[in-house]
């Protein structure tokens, strides 16, 4: 099968990551997306992540009835922090019989340079890509890019989280269900939780 692999913290999970994914499974020949949720990005600070499996929680909460939408937690696994090319070579191995295909924004491809083993990756994935404003891509590096003219909200997991902590309203943003667990948990209220 052909599995299109979207990569984040999902600090939380929100609308406009599910928008992008469906665009996908719509515009291409992924037939399932699987949400890689990262305990730690090397690129990212992770003092304001939440824990991993309660943001795990949140996207299979976001998920919930989709048959082509998958929640994993591989890089729990693995070791932190968590390289994509790592964790593309354990899912090679765990699953020969399927096609992986890395999704990321434009703004992640303009940084590839400075991803782990970004060769190996190029040469051996293919890279669906959604456009992100002021993120043009000019080099391709030789990767077997798509790049897609997604349906872009401007939401961010950043964006979110301080309207939490401020006690705004943050409706419309994430599905209903992971606002209600988010106020329930009282989840990025805190500085840490």
């Amino acid at each position: 099968m052909n599995i299109g692999l979207y990569f984040g913290s999902f600090n939380p999970i929100h609308n406009g990551h599910l928008i992008i994914a469906k665009h996908i499974l719509n515009s291409t020949a992924v037939k399932q997306v699987w949400f890689i949720v990262s305990p730690h990005n090397p690129l990212k600070n992770s003092n304001q992540l939440l824990n991993e499996y309660h943001r795990l929680h949140l996207v299979q909460l976001a998920i919930e009835g989709e048959n082509d939408l998958k929640a994993s937690n591989i890089e729990f696994s693995l070791p932190k922090p968590s390289y994509t090319i790592d964790t593309l070579t354990h899912l090679k191995e765990k699953y020969p019989a399927h096609a992986f295909s890395v999704i990321m924004g434009s703004d992640s491809f303009c940084n590839i340079e400075k991803w782990k083993n970004y060769k190996i990756l190029l040469a051996n994935y293919d890279l669906l890509i959604y456009k992100r404003p002021g993120f043009e891509i000019t080099a391709t590096h030789g990767a077997r890019l798509t790049v897609l003219d997604a349906p872009l909200l401007e939401i961010s997991s950043t964006h979110i989280r301080e309207l939490i902590k401020n006690k705004k309203s943050f409706r419309y943003l994430v599905p209903d269900d992971v606002k209600e667990e988010i106020e329930r948990n009282n989840y990025y209220r805190k500085e840490s939780n």
